[in-house]
């Protein structure tokens, strides 16, 4: 009786998965073809369940059915990329609430490359940013415990905590190739989308995006309103360790500086009636002035397809260092439960038709940061942990806003102007 209740929730899955396929195959597919498909997911899912059935009876301590299915289902999103995963109900709960601009933590974005933790980017202004970490910092260790085959879930519950209390990061630095200790006090996490908006030289203008939230379109406007009131002639945009953010934000924010009709990402899914190419209304474009946008590996998602629809465009100039090269679209599905799925769902490519999935937006200019050591084969970063471990590092926040990148960002702009100018005479 228990076995053949297992299969009854088996065969509800299949009709929901069976149903996905339908909808996502080709025209074409024969009946057969589909036949075979549908057979073949019966099998699999009936495997499934027996092992369900036999862990349920056979395990040496009783398991909860909830947790059984859990696990499935994380160990099931985790083996599709580095970037869909399960989230229970309190995972869920945690993620809604980061829309809402706070949370309890450290303030740092991850993600999993080459199946290790990654830093994709510390947030401004928050005890990660403040301690030090650094985008690309692989986290090796949450108060010891290995992050080998940890999940992102896994990863972020660990540090999420009350605000107060202690974490300690174990990360392994490429640059200086060091294992490093990072005793982290967590806080009160207020993301907002502006973090600066001041003049640099002259006239030139500087607005730093931390992230791409509901309210950055009209945190930037307000932003533009007050450097155009001081008369502002050019503009340089700092996209760098902006781990990204909405779609729909990342396009508003592109449109304030391209013309009507500029595309501005394409994105492809498995079924193609989804496929969108994203355009420019003209509504918000109001100046040509020249522009240079500041990226790191640290600037992903949003931030790449900014950064990558200026470029393709020709409104302005790239520099820094090679983004991330995230190039996936995550939808949030939520289940009757309250859990939920994070699921990859689509593909954007630059409006020249680039890929930049593990690739990157590649600067106009390339400004380096670091001493650009080789790059250690990940499989070792794991071994022999405690031999690499360096003496605990003194506070290294990196840089200012004034730092090279932003001076070459000044001087590049100055050329521009003189550009136009001679044009003009001529």
């Amino acid at each position: 009786m228990r076995r053949k209740s297992w299969i009854l929730v088996a065969a509800a899955f299949i009709v929901c998965a069976v149903s996905f396929t339908a909808v996502s195959a080709a025209p074409d597919k024969s009946k057969k073809e589909a036949a075979d498909t549908k057979d073949n997911l019966y099998t699999q899912v009936e495997l499934f369940s027996d092992a369900v059935s036999i862990i349920r009876s056979d395990y040496v301590s009783p398991m909860d059915s909830k947790k059984l299915i859990y696990g499935a289902l994380r160990g099931m999103l985790a083996s599709l990329d580095d970037f869909s995963s399960f989230m229970d109900p309190e995972e869920y709960k945690e993620i809604k609430s980061e829309t809402k601009g706070e949370f309890g933590g450290l303030g740092i974005e991850i993600s999993t490359r080459d199946g290790i933790i990654t830093v994709i980017a510390p947030m401004a202004s928050t005890p990660a940013e403040a301690a030090g970490i650094k985008a690309g910092d692989k986290i090796v260790k949450i108060d010891n415990k290995v992050t080998r085959d940890m999940t992102l879930s896994e990863a972020v519950r660990m540090m999420r905590g009350e605000p107060g209390t202690q974490v300690t990061l174990t990360i392994w630095r490429e640059k200086g190739e060091k294992i490093l200790d990072f005793v982290i006090k967590r806080d009160i996490i207020k993301v907002s989308s502006i973090k600066n908006a001041s003049f640099l030289e002259g006239k030139i203008g500087y607005i730093k995006i931390a992230e791409f939230q509901e309210n950055t379109p009209s945190e930037l406007d307000a932003a533009l309103k007050k450097l155009e009131s001081g008369g502002m002639d050019s503009l340089v945009i700092d996209l760098r360790n902006n781990p990204g953010g909405l779609l729909e934000v990342s396009v508003d924010v592109a449109e304030r500086f391209l013309p009507k009709d500029s595309v501005i990402v394409s994105i492809k899914s498995r079924t193609p009636a989804q496929n969108a190419v994203f355009r420019s209304s003209g509504k918000h474009y109001s100046s040509n002035y020249p522009l240079a946008v500041l990226v790191n590996e640290g600037s992903a998602s949003a931030s790449e397809i900014v950064s990558g629809a200026i470029q393709d465009n020709r409104r302005g100039i790239i520099i820094g260092t090679k983004t991330f090269g995230k190039a996936s679209v995550q939808t949030v599905i939520p289940l009757k439960d309250g859990s939920a799925l994070r699921l990859t769902t689509a593909l954007y490519y630059t409006p020249s038709g680039k890929m930049i999935r593990n690739e990157g937006i590649i600067p106009d200019v390339v400004v380096e940061n670091g001493n650009g050591k080789k790059k250690p084969d990940n499989k070792d970063i794991f071994e022999d942990l405690d031999k690499k471990k360096a003496e605990p590092q003194a506070k290294a926040k990196e840089g200012t806003d004034r730092d090279i990148q932003v001076d070459t960002a000044i001087n590049m702009i100055k050329t521009i102007k003189f550009s136009r100018m001679a044009e003009k005479k001529t």
